[in-house]
């Protein structure tokens, strides 16, 4: 690794901490859930501990500092304007999806999701008791497309419409056009569109991805949670310019108690878009160099295996056709012969059955091991197979 201002490299023992991704399961190499293994940004940190230093932690408002800093993020990186009168504050991505599919859509209507998507897309849109309806992303010589023949035909039966960009399992940051394309069909079919994109600070050196142009019938969701490693915090934001879809949303989530906030949740928020960019800048260049030694490791050790290019997130999309094993039979094989935990395909979709998604987030010590655990796992099956 070539020589950074900040700590990527210390491996972090997180056991015992409660956490989701190393105590939920009793795995060794676990390399699923979206969260990352680096120590976070200092001055998020010191915001924290100042912050912690004040010995009572009450219910807490929203200031104009943490929209600002929302605004001001947007609008310096990307060139995305937003207003403080078109946001609203929320617990998390998929918490506000949720209020908005209660409050945009009835039981029984078509919510549209292109697969291999986010798994949690369908539980929330089940659970609603509404209906996934999908539109299958186009796998073509190692990679995606979309269908718009059948995103055309689909949103003519459809109520809403879910996006995911960049894209999550595929890490593609859908186009201008495509992103145009998808606008100008949702309007033809008066579709309200949700727009998630808490992957788009995570895309590789010098690459930008395209937010989704503010309109009339565009929901954007935005959070620092992946980009800075702080989901734990719960917070999120919901932009809209349409002030009519924007109340609506804002009195189901306050039905739903999504619009409160963290005692800490400003602190970090602020922090990160504030005063940790150039922390941001260093691990992108550190995941981008994590993606290199995966591409190399599989081309040299593991020809059998994939990887699906991508220009944003940190989940690499492996391409598992050649060994012709079921997604979920090979994850959990991996599981029991090497404890290597990566995220079986068939959960983001059908059609994504012949894939594993792996989480790169970590020091290149847990990433080596990981990958040394998918080779000796590769070849136990293969003994086994045979």
């Amino acid at each position: 690794m070539k020589n950074t201002k900040y700590d990527f490299e210390s491996a972090i023992d997180r056991k015992g901490t409660n956490s989701l991704k190393w105590d939920l399961f009793d795995d060794d190499v676990p390399m699923w859930v979206a969260d990352m293994d680096f120590k976070v940004a200092p001055a998020i940190e010191n915001a924290i501990l100042k912050r912690a230093n004040h010995p009572v932690y009450g219910y807490t408002i929203v200031p104009d500092e943490l929209f600002q800093a929302y605004i001001g993020w947007w609008d310096r990186r990307y060139g995305f304007k937003m207003s403080r009168e078109d946001m609203l504050y929320s617990i998390g991505v998929m918490p506000s999806i949720s209020s908005m599919i209660r409050c945009l859509t009835d039981v029984g209507d078509n919510i549209l999701i292109q697969t291999p998507v986010y798994h949690v897309f369908f539980y929330v849109i089940e659970e609603n008791n509404r209906n996934v309806l999908e539109n299958p992303l186009i796998y073509d010589n190692g990679e995606y497309k979309i269908d718009f023949d059948d995103l055309d035909e689909k949103l003519s039966e459809s109520k809403l419409m879910i996006l995911c960009n960049p894209h999550n399992p595929i890490g593609k940051i859908w186009s201008k056009s495509d992103l145009a394309r998808i606008g100008e069909l949702c309007k033809k079919h008066d579709v309200i569109l949700i727009s998630d994109e808490i992957h788009c600070d995570l895309t590789n050196p010098g690459v930008k991805y395209n937010p989704f142009e503010s309109s009339d019938n565009v929901i954007t969701c935005l959070s620092p949670s992946k980009s800075f490693n702080i989901a734990g915090f719960q917070s999120s934001i919901v932009h809209t310019k349409n002030a009519e879809l924007l109340e609506k949303i804002k009195n189901q989530m306050h039905v739903d108690n999504s619009d409160s906030c963290n005692v800490f949740a400003t602190a970090a928020v602020i922090a990160a878009y504030d005063e940790s960019e150039e922390w941001l800048e260093e691990l992108k260049d550190v995941l981008y160099e994590n993606k290199q030694i995966v591409k190399d490791y599989l081309a040299c050790e593991l020809p059998v295996i994939k990887l699906v290019e991508c220009d944003a997130t940190y989940l690499l999309w492996l391409d598992c056709s050649a060994l012709n094993v079921p997604s979920k039979v090979l994850s959990g094989f991996l599981r029991s012969n090497q404890g290597l935990f990566l995220s079986a395909g068939i959960d983001f979709g059908l059609n994504g059955d012949s894939f594993l998604r792996m989480n790169i987030a970590c020091p290149q010590e847990i990433l080596m091991e990981g990958l040394a655990r998918l080779k000796a796992g590769i070849t136990a099956l293969n003994i086994i197979k045979n």
